[in-house]
């Protein structure tokens, strides 16, 4: 998942601000609820307008006669990422869950296109990261996080879906897991773990974090128990390995020789993958403390990762900028966890967080979202990855339930 991010790190990290957040020991000031009537008593609310403008962006700029899309607005190249497809499952499946029915067309066709990806030629499959737009040509690495990920996806769709594809949707789910049971991929480095990759660069928090979300949605499903068993391992492991005390949140990664070195920078999106992880943990394992762990990270979240000056989840501890679908993943953890306990204060950040969002990347012209830009605006970005406009379309149609 960070595939552009790291296999484009020269370009990703050219200039980045690199002045520490400031960590307070003190809790941050709480956000102010929103009391807006969602745009003058209209009875769409104003985040539903907003994804279905965005998603018009989606369709006249990046999507294909294949039912697939583009990298951006600025590519040329006749490329298409898995993770960026599957993101627009995901945004077309939160649209399908708060009514729009019309959204199903396209999540359908696209998980249709999916298939192209697969590898056929392991016994154990599993998703490459990259093909041809037209869905030839795929091959390469595959990642742990764009196949945890991509299973989680199968199951949105799954829940908002009957008949024989709903079947076919969780046999979906389960060969992402298949792949990941079997890749080779988890291993004695390090103490555990998954790899991030094929190429066996790293182990990082959010690829464990994903496979553990997807293992656990599954044992729930099926009440298969190797699937609790491996999501038991990924959680001692992430524990043992890659949990800050000091912070009360996860680091980003182990890689080099021996017993490896700890990469501390603490990601918004990591953490709040695994801050969903617990809560799904608390339903599959019917242990009601997870839902406590879950609390407790999004309280640690809102410490270190929020910016009280311009209420918004930086990108991480060590960058501290604006995007959209790395930062905009903590809306989503908080709107879950508001969900699961009640407590609008977790609403009242998810909200305060796409709201600057969408004024800091939002494009008023073209409704679409540049990928970076400082908390200010400062030094954005001039293109437009199609992974920053599913996140952006599906967030908002989360949040359109509650505001």
């Amino acid at each position: 998942m960070k595939n552009v991010f790291l296999k484009g790190c020269v370009v990703v990290l050219a200039g980045v601000l690199m002045a520490s957040c400031g960590k307070e020991k003190s809790n941050p000031a709480p956000v102010k609820p929103d009391t807006s009537d969602n745009g003058g008593g209209t009875s769409e609310s104003k985040y539903l307008t907003l994804a279905k403008e965005t998603n018009s962006f989606i369709r006249s700029t990046l999507l294909t006669p294949f039912g697939n899309y583009k990298i951006s607005n600025e590519t040329t190249l006749n490329t298409a990422y898995e993770w960026y497809n599957a993101s627009q499952i995901y945004a077309d499946a939160a649209m399908v869950a708060v009514g729009e029915e019309s959204y199903r067309a396209s999540m359908d066709k696209t998980i249709t296109w999916m298939s192209n990806m697969w590898d056929k030629n392991d016994p154990n499959g599993g998703y490459f990261a990259a093909s041809n737009l037209d869905g030839s040509g795929a091959g390469g690495d595959k990642y742990v996080d764009d196949n945890g990920l991509t299973g989680m996806i199968y199951l949105d769709a799954y829940d908002i879906t009957t008949g024989d594809k709903k079947e076919q949707y969780l046999n979906s789910a389960k060969g992402c897991a298949n792949w990941l049971m079997h890749s080779g991929l988890w291993d004695d480095t390090y103490g555990g773990g998954f790899w991030w990759s094929t190429g066996k660069q790293n182990k990082p928090t959010q690829s464990n974090a994903l496979a553990m979300q997807l293992f656990l949605r599954l044992y729930k499903i099926t009440g298969e128990t190797y699937y609790r068993d491996w999501a038991v391992s990924v959680n001692n492991w992430l524990n043992s390995k890659m949990y800050d005390s000091n912070t009360g949140l996860y680091i980003w990664m182990i890689d080099g020789p021996g017993t490896g070195t700890k990469h501390a920078e603490i990601f918004t999106y990591d953490n709040a993958i695994v801050l969903e992880a617990y809560l799904i943990w608390k339903d599959a394992m019917n242990d009601n403390s997870y839902l406590a762990k879950a609390q407790a990270i999004g309280n640690a979240m809102n410490k270190t990762l929020w910016d009280k000056g311009y209420n918004v989840y930086i990108f991480n501890t060590k960058d501290i900028r604006v995007t959209p679908a790395w930062c905009g993943w903590g809306s989503q953890a908080m709107i879950k966890l508001y969900e699961a306990d009640g407590n609008t204060a977790w609403l009242s950040y998810a909200k305060g967080n796409i709201d600057a969002i969408n004024n800091v990347l939002r494009s008023t012209a073209t409704k679409g979202y540049y990928q970076f830009a400082g908390l200010n605006g400062a030094g954005r970005y001039t293109n437009m990855e199609g992974v920053d406009q599913a996140w952006m379309q599906r967030l908002q149609a989360m949040l359109s339930k509650y505001k």
